[in-house]
């Protein structure tokens, strides 16, 4: 490049894509994945309770007293509370036991052996972000690369053994561009539907059903989910996810009878009485969610259809890993 303007151009972009490129990669490393908090672990009682009983009755009233209170609606397969006999713990909606990690992650993703760490509620949006600025750094290399790849094919450059350099650096950007790309692409359509890798490959049962769009509010309700309500962090990795992991607004307005309305035993609803919301309150940043009635009024039609037929499953003890 001869031109002092094209120079600073080129340098300013390349540290501005480089920088935000690392800067996310190592948020996703460093970031600890977030586990199930203190009251979804049963108390010392409950261990000794469900370890001395048989299976049976005796131990779905022990799992039965532990998550009443708790805001949790997804099943296992037979109907069963989600239960992890590793981490002794009643799991929350959208969280995995990880093989790798040897514990419980909240609302994960996958476990990423690139970055060497579980992808899950705690730095998902740095997972997205650096699979995004990782895209817009190979482009921009594959980009500026492009014209001395065509001189090197039309003998238009210099021969010395820098011209290999340019073809394999061109190389090396568009294929991980190609790779990058797709597996953006992907996460960003997971993102717009509210699920998760592993909630693609199985969809979320809950008391009365599965649901793969069970936890689908609208395209913007699950943007704003994890990117959070200021629009000036989007792009920053910084954390700005909403909610606390724990607990998820679901487009199902039906509530099982199996928990309680909230820890106090209050029905906790919206302005519609029929559209109930989860036992435990959410914290605010993420319970205004479902304070739009408008968002509510486009699955109750749906909602209804599966309230005819549904009975209570008997809550029995399954491992699930």
């Amino acid at each position: 490049m001869k031109n002092i303007g094209e120079k600073v151009v080129c340098l300013v972009a390349y540290h501005i894509f480089f920088v935000l490129f690392v800067w996310s990669y190592w948020k996703t490393i460093f970031t600890l994945p977030m586990n199930p908090s203190k009251e979804f672990h049963l108390s010392y009682s409950d261990k000794e309770s469900l370890e001395r009983e048989p299976r049976g009755e005796s131990q779905q009233e022990v799992l039965r007293r532990a998550a009443k209170d708790l805001p949790i609606y997804t099943r296992t397969m037979s109907g069963a509370i989600r239960y992890c006999d590793r981490c002794h713990l009643v799991k929350p909606d959208r969280c995995h036991h990880c093989s790798v990690c040897d514990k419980c992650i909240l609302k994960m993703d996958h476990h990423c052996p690139w970055v060497n760490n579980c992808v899950g509620f705690s730095n998902y949006k740095f997972f997205l972000l650096f699979l995004a600025y990782s895209l817009l750094y190979c482009l921009f290399i594959a980009a500026t690369d492009l014209q001395y790849f065509i001189k090197f094919w039309t003998n238009g450059l210099p021969d010395t053994q820098a011209k290999f350099h340019i073809m394999f650096l061109f190389f090396a950007a568009a294929m991980f561009s190609v790779s990058l790309s797709s597996l953006f692409g992907y996460h960003c359509w997971l993102v717009s539907k509210n699920k998760s890798t592993l909630e693609v490959f199985r969809a979320p049962i809950f008391r009365h059903r599965t649901d793969k769009n069970g936890f689908s509010l609208g395209f913007s309700k699950n943007l704003r989910q994890v990117f959070g309500d200021e629009k000036k962090y989007w792009l920053l990795p910084v954390f700005s996810s909403l909610g606390d992991g724990c607990s998820f607004p679901t487009c199902l307005v039906n509530q099982d009878p199996e928990q309680a309305s909230t820890p106090g035993g209050l029905n906790s609803t919206s302005k519609n009485e029929n559209h109930l919301f989860p036992a435990k309150p959410l914290r605010d940043s993420q319970s205004h969610l479902l304070t739009d009635t408008s968002s509510w009024s486009e699955t109750s039609a749906k909602a209804e259809n599966g309230k005819v037929g549904m009975s209570n499953p008997a809550l029995t003890m399954e491992n699930e890993t």
